[in-house]
């Protein structure tokens, strides 16, 4: 008995849905930290560029492919071609994007398990539980395993809902009180002593430093790990999207409002970093690179909040209260991938394979925290730095090359019957088809 296919119930849940999706860690944490390691204003500019030249027409591709085949991304990427070899090679594309995706997920639960934790650490202070504020906020193995569970589970939570009543209805509450609490903070932080140091290394460029292939790469796998690329969410998504809806908008109000909280995130973090420096806090090491580049919201930040007195708790509450929506928002999107796979695949009910693919994450998670020195970062670089770019590589020529133009013509005019006049079909097609895997593989070959 096949089995019902899940959809979003308007144009402004999948916006949101898939918004949050791309909003997450990377964008509040990851992004500023970026821009802090790579000249602040240059990093910024050569992200934007990033984001207009490979990510956009990327997550057209991902979203097109999705809603033109109306199924999980292993199926989706099968079904594009009659042929035996490119069959058998799109079911492995989707399979790895699959894997790259639970990867991600298994260190981003460890990462946002410690935002539960510092959130929660404030209040423990406010109610005189004080040693349970220090267990939050101190790094060992079982505070990791024990907060990375805890996430695992309000995931799983929002996930066994399904489409609507899930992922989409949870989005709908937690994106607008996310940008609520991400323009609060930042308003707070810029009125603080110190910040309009911070405010003009964000937006004053560094124009020598632009062409750096550290900072090239960088911003290009921040720029696909923010809006979730190459690892089969938003193919997943889009299948979820209706016929109705044209695609190329929707992909760039998902992008604009991805792109936006990265911005806002960078005017938040990075003032507060010289906020911190003005109260006495060590931002810099001697060789004037960033002290904690990879901790920074976990360092120098609660420093900062320290420094504010009995204000810094509410302060700091509310900050990682923001980072933790943000890392919900991402980790339901990308634990519904592999599930949504297989609902379908194995035909297993959501109910279980929510369970299944959470387990899985969770014992990976797990080898990570216990390996964490040897395993926490090269999961993270090989994950988002190499592979996501190289998935979405994968993603677009299958669509391009492999896929009649006819068809993927027929697909995008779902939502935009004249879109065959306009210039966006006169560029996107060869661009994705041409230019794309030659910028791509130009930045990564420079890397």
């Amino acid at each position: 008995m096949a089995t019902q296919k899940p959809a979003f119930a308007s144009r402004l849940g999948f916006i949101l849905a898939a918004a949050g999706s791309a909003v997450g860690v990377g964008n509040i944490w990851g992004f500023p930290t970026q821009a802090a390691s790579n000249g602040g204003g240059a990093f910024l500019l050569v992200y934007l560029i990033m984001i207009l030249l490979l990510a956009y027409p990327m997550l057209v591709a991902e979203i097109t492919i999705g809603r033109l085949k109306r199924s999980n991304p292993i199926d989706a990427l099968r079904s594009m071609s009659e042929r035996k070899l490119l069959r058998m090679f799109g079911a492995f594309a989707g399979v790895t994007g699959l894997i790259v995706l639970a990867l991600i997920l298994s260190f981003y639960a460890i990462v946002s398990g410690w935002l539960l934790s510092y959130m929660l650490a404030p209040l423990m202070t406010l109610i005189g539980f004080d040693t349970t504020a220090t267990w939050l906020t101190e790094f060992s193995v079982e505070r990791n395993l024990v907060a990375m569970l805890v996430f695992m589970l309000l995931t799983v939570y929002v996930v066994r809902g399904g489409v609507n009543q899930g992922i989409e209805r949870w989005s709908r509450r937690l994106m607008p009180m996310l940008f609520v609490l991400l323009i609060g903070m930042a308003v707070y932080i810029l009125s603080q002593p110190g910040a309009s140091e911070g405010l003009i290394m964000y937006l004053r460029p560094d124009f020598s430093e632009i062409f750096k292939p550290d900072l090239i790469i960088s911003a290009m796998g921040q720029a696909f790990f923010s809006l979730s690329l190459g690892v089969c969410v938003m193919m997943t998504y889009g299948a979820y999207l209706s016929n109705q809806e044209n695609i190329p908008k929707t992909a760039g109000w998902v992008t604009l409002i991805d792109t936006s909280v990265a911005f806002l995130a960078g005017l938040l973090i990075l003032p507060a970093m010289f906020v911190a420096q003005n109260n006495g806090v060590e931002i810099y090491a001697a060789d004037g690179t960033l002290k904690s580049a990879d901790t920074l919201v976990f360092t120098v930040l609660p420093a900062m909040f320290d420094s504010l007195g009995f204000a810094g708790l509410f302060v700091s509450f509310a900050f990682f209260m923001l980072m933790l929506i943000a890392a919900i928002t991402s980790s339901i999107s990308m634990l519904e991938a592999p599930v949504n796979a297989l609902r379908e695949e194995l035909n297993l009910e959501r109910h279980s394979g929510t369970w299944v693919i959470a387990t899985v994450v969770t014992l990976i998670s797990g080898v990570i925290v216990v390996n964490f020195e040897s395993l926490f970062g090269a999961v993270i670089t090989l994950s988002t730095v190499y592979m996501q770019p190289l998935m979405a590589l994968v993603f677009g020529v299958m669509l391009t090359w492999i896929l009649r133009q006819h068809l993927l013509l027929k697909a995008l005019q779902q939502g935009a019957e004249n879109i065959e006049r306009s210039l966006f079909w006169k560029i996107w097609p060869w661009y994705v088809k041409f230019i794309c895997p030659i910028l791509i593989g130009l930045v990564i070959w420079q890397g």
